[in-house]
């Protein structure tokens, strides 16, 4: 919590104080105008003031630290009783020495006991409200602390995705485009163009909090057109998209990972519907399907599995925590995706 808040929390709070003070001493003074004078002044400080100020700020400082947060509960409590009989007594010393008296020991047993635990019981609600403002703080820092890691956390999964995905997809890429060059240079590049714009995307458009899914649509596009020099089937990849999405913002790089999955292991680039990407779009919510077929005679246990999927889990529980749905289906040779993200349209 910033300094100037908890400044603030504390002025508040003895100003509360210190009217309420001012109300019972008006309450005292009704019917008895001598009540204003130096000497009533000084009992009220000694006995209501400077007691408080001592157990709340030693029970704020000291007592939290040393006994709450270690939860020596025992401890605390006859440490508070005891820090509130010595703050007490220490106002009644110096009354004595300032106006030759001790109102609490010098009015007979009869009368000091039941005033002294009286007059203690204000440090001792002090000493509870320094605890208790100094518990929230604390608690307020911990959630803090926790988003500020939830959010460092975050940005390391999203980059530690992103370098997954890159230099795979770049060096395919770069190695067809080679190749692609002295049989058709303008097609070449075209697809040189369209590599740079999807580069420009990674290292600029992802680096913020939300994007235009516009934007990332066209990265979904270019790469597919990228991933299709692989193969002279050009109907080996289905692509649909349906709805309205031109003012949709979300988080960048929520569908692309699953994505480039299915051209990482789509294994047979010249049988048609290899691949299927599909967007929809519907009012609050957008469906995403994407499905790869492989062959189940060739593939590994942990083909699909690994750090990138539980990543991408992780990330949408966290973005979106009870706004999704992510299904993985994996048999009979296809591996299907089906992402379902309800978003507030406003």
């Amino acid at each position: 919590m910033k300094k100037s808040i908890i400044i603030i929390i504390h002025t508040s709070y003895w100003i509360c104080y210190t009217i309420l003070l001012a109300f019972i001493f008006y309450l005292l003074s009704i019917g008895h105008s001598d009540v204003y004078n130096y000497e009533n002044y000084l009992k009220f400080f000694m006995l209501a003031i400077f007691p408080a100020l001592l157990n709340f700020y030693i029970s704020y400082f000291v007592l939290f630290e040393k006994y709450l947060k270690q939860k020596r509960i025992f401890t605390l409590f006859t440490s508070i009783i005891f820090l509130a009989y010595i703050a007490t007594s220490i106002g009644g010393i110096l009354l004595k020495i300032l106006l030759g008296y001790n109102i609490l020991f010098d009015e007979g047993v009869l009368i000091s006991i039941p005033l002294t635990l009286m007059v203690c019981s204000i440090p001792l609600v002090h000493s509870v409200f320094g605890l208790g403002m100094r518990a929230f703080i604390s608690w307020f820092d911990e959630v803090k602390l926790k988003e500020d890691l939830t959010k460092k956390n975050y940005e390391t999964e999203l980059a530690l995705i992103k370098s997954q995905i890159n230099p795979h997809f770049l060096f395919n890429t770069i190695n067809n485009i080679d190749s692609l060059i002295e049989i058709d240079s303008t097609r070449a590049s075209n697809y040189l163009n369209k590599l740079s714009d999807i580069m420009r995307f990674m290292l600029y458009e992802t680096k913020t909090e939300k994007i235009s899914i516009s934007k990332e649509l066209e990265y979904i596009e270019k790469y597919i057109e990228l991933q299709k020099i692989r193969s002279a089937n050009r109907k080996y990849v289905t692509y649909e998209l349906k709805g309205d999405y031109s003012s949709l913002i979300l988080e960048p790089m929520l569908f692309i990972p699953f994505i480039e999955n299915a051209f990482k292991h789509a294994e047979n680039i010249e049988e048609d519907n290899a691949i299927v990407i599909a967007f929809n779009f519907e009012k609050g919510q957008v469906s995403f399907l994407c499905e790869n077929k492989y062959s189940e005679s060739t593939i590994k246990e942990d083909k699909f599995k690994g750090i990138g999927n539980e990543l991408i889990r992780k990330r949408l529980s966290l973005l979106f925590p009870k706004n999704h749905k992510l299904e993985i289906e994996d048999k009979l040779g296809i591996y299907k995706i089906q992402l379902i993200i309800k978003y507030n349209e406003d």
